[in-house]
């Protein structure tokens, strides 16, 4: 295990910068989601802490280790670090054990050192060994690719979107088999990702890059509770933003006074108020709640489990979003009341 402390780190393409000062500390043990949209530096940033690109300015350190900074570009083979790929690159003319054995010495790669280990640390029978890549499933493969990023027993691993290829089931259950693997490893990791789900459920903290720049490094809870800009709540997951003011530890807007969550910087005055919309409570038009606002239901869009509600207030034109179960969806038209739950963060307008 090993912990990885970035400052400073910079990168330019053809006079374009990329990367812009960022800090980032990584615990030993621990998995940090690298998060943002395409075209945030995700991919940049994880290519130069490899060493597949040099820094134009800033360091690296891994244990302790100085392995980029000013004079010094430590050689990928030099930086002990396990990466694994968007799309597993595994070897087709090498069965399964020979993959993961790869990048051990000769004498380990003959005697196909860990290999039975290694599989079972995945999740993968060890009769897996004598197959053929493309006798496996994208899950599978991705699997053997990490066990090879292991092989060497690396002291951090990089993960480049590994499930961005797969299908929504197979996704989660690999990503899965990954976390558990890494656990049991006890390898530090970096995943890089542009889905949000991914990074709240792997990530022990979440890094979001925005336009080269780090916005904001937290816990998954923390990051969509309290994410520090209203673009940043948006992007995190789906948000209700509403105008709005607020007074002490309490926001006003046209559904109620809502407490303001701890440690959400503001000052007194104009703000937009950002909640989610699994904090909107939909209830039955008979129900009686303090505060409880009636609406009606404008638009539904059901996804199984659960469904997306667009609602109106009744005598105002303001419309949000709600989440409900999909066993309790309402019916188009249909009159119900609202009531929140929880707190709201709070931006300057």
């Amino acid at each position: 295990m090993s912990t990885l402390r970035i400052s400073g780190l910079q990168k330019a393409f053809d006079g374009h910068p990329v990367l812009h000062g960022i800090d980032l500390s990584v615990k030993s043990g621990s998995l940090v989601a690298l998060l943002g949209p395409s075209g945030s530096g995700k991919t940049t940033l994880l290519r130069v802490l490899c060493g597949f690109e040099r820094a134009d300015a800033g360091t690296i350190e891994i244990d302790g280790k100085r392995v980029a900074g000013e004079g010094l570009h430590l050689p990928t083979e030099q930086r002990h670090i396990g990466y694994v790929p968007q799309e597993g690159a595994l070897f087709p003319h090498l069965t399964v054990a020979e993959n993961i054995v790869f990048g051990l010495p000769r004498s380990q790669r003959r005697a196909q050192h860990r290999a039975a280990e290694l599989l079972e640390l995945v999740g993968l029978p060890e009769s897996y060994a004598t197959r053929a890549p493309q006798q496996l499933s994208g899950g599978q493969q991705q699997r053997v690719a990490l066990a090879r990023a292991l092989a060497p027993s690396p002291g951090l691993v990089m993960l480049d979107e590994p499930f961005s290829s797969l299908d929504a089931t197979l996704r989660i259950e690999t990503r899965e088999a990954v976390a558990r693997a890494l656990a049991a490893a006890g390898a530090t990791a970096v995943l890089v990702t542009h889905d949000q789900a991914e990074a709240l459920s792997l990530g022990h903290e979440v890094a979001v890059l925005w336009r080269g720049r780090l916005l904001q490094t937290a816990s998954p809870q923390a990051l969509y509770r309290r994410p520090v800009t209203r673009e940043l709540a948006t992007f995190i997951g789906e948000a209700v933003l509403l105008p709005g003011s607020v007074s002490g530890s309490r926001a006003h807007c046209v559904l109620g006074t809502l407490p303001v969550v701890d440690g959400s910087s503001h000052t007194d005055g104009e703000v937009d108020v950002m909640l989610r919309p699994e904090q909107i409570e939909v209830l039955p038009a008979t129900a009686q709640r303090d505060g409880a606002l009636d609406a009606l239901v404008r638009e539904i869009s059901f996804q199984g489990q659960d469904a997306a509600l667009t609602l109106q207030l009744i005598d105002s034109p303001t419309t949000v979003r709600a989440r409900v179960p999909g066993y309790r969806t309402p019916r188009p038209g249909e009159r119900v009341r609202l009531a929140v739950g929880g707190e709201v963060s709070v931006y300057p307008r």
